[in-house]
């Protein structure tokens, strides 16, 4: 196809971010600018201007009547994607560029768009403006909803003074939230090891890791330097020491920064005359209110506490065993925990999570899951080379393989590197808007490591996948509700469901076919054995979850305890007890960001997610079934309650049946 791709100059690039929110077609590739550090700040400048310019036009038109809702909602869309376009390069800058100035002046300007933000959602005049319509068809009245939730959460109906306090706020916890980011992810300390000390790990990672001059091994955060060490190193001292630093790598300033966030939050629930700000968070998903998430915990305690305590007592059993002490005398920490599930699951089940990257070589894992997302959803998928912000970094095409149109794209970015996000995630970057004929791209963040994946990273990156798919096979009317813009209780549901895909035979017999070496396939009897050893260890997972859900709504109750009070009397009265010394909720960012109230998120979408698999009756690639799970749940993003797109999928209400059955490893 004759397609243009493009990077243009700053101040080029920015006419064209901006004109692509009005114009009447697109006859070129959308791609990320890959700002330098010195033109972030005109690009900010410039883009908030032009911003300002159309709140101002807007604001100066005639009242709004109740029949002009197309109108009033293409303004409304106009701006959105205005703003998406000048903030989607600041957020990929700001947390994946590996200069330091450009992530620091890219903070600088995400600062400055979030009080635009905060200014446009108390803007009276575009209020009165979008309340005065009176939508008829179903979207539109869901565009209007969730843009009037936007002006209520940001006070429009508060005091003047009130109103005020809440500006405050945001504006304040918009840098808490950047510096509890920052001080994660600028971490560059190294835990130093000696040579006797590295004794169990596998000869790959020694390799690769490399001792200095006087044969010590200094290791940083990365995934693929911390998780192989506390499940392979014999030392349990040195374990304890990594996973300590590792704990505690978020510094003692973030403990300090929940603190006052918590409050801060605390203060927005009071302003509205609520609780808790679990009860503000919570009224706009799918839980509606904070008892509900309760009953919920408490489901998944009553399944999981006994569980956990007999997979623990088998382990220390094991351990026992293994170093011929008495029961009675072996002890089990919790930076043994790894070691000694990796070893009980190679005595048990002939399984070891690390002998799966030779399974699950990273060029081929990668290939696979394109693949195989392109057979079930009916899509082509193409690499094209464009600028791009680091070398390891790709871009894909996404073509509709029914029609031969382009109707996305996506960036992978895979491998750790000094200064990038620590985590795994999905930047919808840009959002689906058919009414601009906007087409939408992804950005795929991971820390892999480059030889091969083992079982956690396979569904890592497949889940992750499955977030970049609910976003370029958007087709929504309005960019505010495409892709992921749904409820953040249900936001992780097409994820989880899709990574089921890494588990089971019919999708993984494909994956050998890109290998670039010969890698041996997952037979009934490996499966088998894979299943038999994620199905011990079901119990820790979810009770890990419960925990740090708990926490997260503690934190955000009418009455919180101080942060770490409240993290030591939760992991206290678990099975292992609590590590003096330690802070995990220093580098644990999700109740501080978009997860506030809402990290239970995870397991109630993992409810529905489960669910959903039923629908394809065993058969994961049945190209039918994933077109209908494409039109129903991809395909629409929020233009409809997530509750109803469930029911219409499933054809039926949905149950927890096959949740529970996974926290049991019955499944």
């Amino acid at each position: 196809m004759d397609v243009k791709h493009f990077i243009l100059p700053m101040g080029a690039a920015l006419t064209m971010l901006l004109a692509q929110a009005v114009c009447a077609k697109e006859d070129m590739r959308p791609l990320l600018p890959i700002l330098k550090a010195e033109e972030i700040a005109p690009f900010c400048v410039q883009g908030l201007a032009t911003l300002k310019a159309e709140v101002g036009r807007l604001e100066a038109l005639p009242p709004a009547q109740s029949g002009e809702v197309r109108k009033v909602l293409s303004e409304w869309n106009a701006l959105q994607i205005m703003l998406a376009d000048l903030g989607a390069p600041i957020a990929i800058g700001q947390n994946m560029s590996p200069d330091p100035k450009v992530r620091a002046n890219s903070e600088s300007c995400s600062t400055e768009l979030g009080k635009f933000t905060t200014a446009l959602y108390t803007n009276t005049s575009l209020f009165v403006r979008l309340n005065a319509i009176k939508p008829v068809d179903a979207v539109d009245i869901r565009m209007q909803k969730k843009l009037l939730e936007g002006f209520e959460d940001n006070g429009i109906a508060l005091t003047p003074e009130k109103r005020a306090r809440l500006k405050q706020i945001s504006e304040r916890l918009d840098l808490i939230v950047q510096e509890f980011e920052r001080n994660i992810r600028d971490n560059t300390e190294k835990v130093r090891f000696s040579a006797q000390e590295m004794k169990g790990l596998p000869e790959s990672y020694l390799k690769r890791v490399k001792p200095d001059e006087q044969g010590n091994y200094l290791l940083g955060f990365s995934s693929p330097e911390f998780l192989p060490f506390i499940e392979n190193a014999d030392s349990s001292e040195a374990r304890k020491r990594y996973v300590i630093a590792y704990w505690n790598r978020g510094t003692a300033r973030n403990i300090e920064l929940i603190q006052e966030a918590s409050q801060l939050r605390l203060e927005i629930a009071r302003l509205f005359e609520l609780p808790s700000y679990a009860h503000f968070a919570t009224r706009h998903r799918m839980a509606r209110n904070p008892d509900n998430v309760y009953r919920f915990l408490d489901e998944v305690r009553n399944s999981v506490t006994e569980l956990e305590k007999q997979e623990l007592l088998e382990l220390r059993t094991f351990k026992a065993q293994a170093e011929g002490t008495p029961l009675a005398e072996t002890s089990l920490n919790r930076w043994d925990v790894a070691y000694w599930d990796t070893k009980l699951k190679r005595a048990r089940y002939d399984f070891d999570s690390n002998a799966l990257r030779k399974h699950f070589p990273t060029d081929a894992a990668v290939a696979w899951a394109l693949h195989i997302s392109e057979k079930l959803y009916g899509i082509e998928i193409k690499r094209v080379k464009v600028p791009v912000w680091h070398e390891d970094v790709s871009y894909y095409d996404v073509y509709d393989q029914a029609t031969g149109r382009r109707i996305s794209g996506f960036y992978l970015d895979l491998f750790p590197r000094e200064g990038k996000y620590g985590h795994a995630a999905a930047w919808p970057s840009r959002q689906s808007s058919t009414l601009a004929e906007r087409t939408p791209f992804s950005v795929l963040v991971t820390n892999f490591d480059r030889n091969g994946l083992n079982g956690d990273e396979m569904r890592t990156l497949v889940h992750e996948f499955g977030h970049v798919l609910h976003g370029v096979l958007s087709d929504t009317r309005y960019a505010a509700l495409a892709g992921t813009a749904v409820e953040r209780d249900f936001v992780e549901a097409p994820s989880q469901m899709y990574q089921e895909w890494t588990r089971e035979k019919e999708p993984l017999a494909l994956l050998p076919q890109f290998c670039k070496t010969p890698c041996p396939p997952m037979d009934d009897a490996m499966l088998a054995r894979w299943k038999a050893a994620r199905n011990f260890g079901q119990a820790r997972r979810y009770a890990g979850q419960l925990i740090q859900a708990s926490y997260d709504m503690a934190l955000y109750s009418g009455s919180p305890l101080a942060p770490m009070e409240s993290w030591k009397a939760l992991q206290a009265a678990s099975p292992l007890g609590y590590v003096e010394g330690t802070y995990f909720i220093s580098a644990f960012s999700h109740p501080m960001r978009g997860y506030s109230a809402g990290y239970y998120g995870y397991m109630w979408s993992e409810v529905i997610a489960l669910d959903m698999l039923s629908v394809f009756k065993g058969k994961l690639m049945d190209p039918a079934v994933g077109k209908r799970y494409r039109d129903v749940i991809l395909a629409r993003g929020g233009e409809r309650p997530a509750d109803e797109m469930v029911r219409d999928f499933l054809g039926r209400a949905p149950d927890s049946k096959a949740f529970f059955r996974e926290i049991t490893g019955s499944n």
